[in-house]
């Protein structure tokens, strides 16, 4: 077997994950893209393996241990995208950078608001109110 097939996929397919990664805005798209690297690296343990004739099959034995960490990586990577998705209503990671709890209002939004002007009326207005 020639080892120019195997890491040409490979490459074809990190390429692929890479291309989603930095493209996609869904956390879980993200996630799969990730998932999608990770197997081409480990395409390319087991084809590296095959062709060095490894007598250990240690490019083996590492895609196994890849495999294992590829899981819990999903597995706490989902949880903790479920988890946004219900306290803040979406998985857009453009919309998720502000990840701070009671980051308060924007000051963009309203000036008066933001310099600290409350809508309770002061002791003044009180009297003008009343009179």
């Amino acid at each position: 077997m020639h080892l120019a097939y195997p890491a040409v996929l490979a490459v074809l397919l990190f390429c692929t994950g890479l291309c989603g990664v930095l493209a996609r805005r869904n956390a879980i798209l993200v996630l799969m893209s990730v998932e999608l690297m990770l197997n081409a690296v480990n395409l390319n343990l087991v084809a590296f393996d095959v062709w060095l004739r490894d007598t250990l099959h240690a490019g083996q034995a590492l895609t196994l241990f890849t495999i294992a960490i590829a899981a819990a990586e999903i597995g706490i990577g989902l949880a903790i995208v479920l988890m946004v998705y219900r306290n803040r209503g979406t998985s857009d990671i453009d919309k998720l950078r502000d990840n701070a709890e009671g980051a308060g209002p924007d000051p963009t939004a309203d000036p008066d608001r933001a310099a600290g002007a409350d809508d309770t009326p002061g002791p003044d207005e009180k009297a003008e109110a009343t009179a």
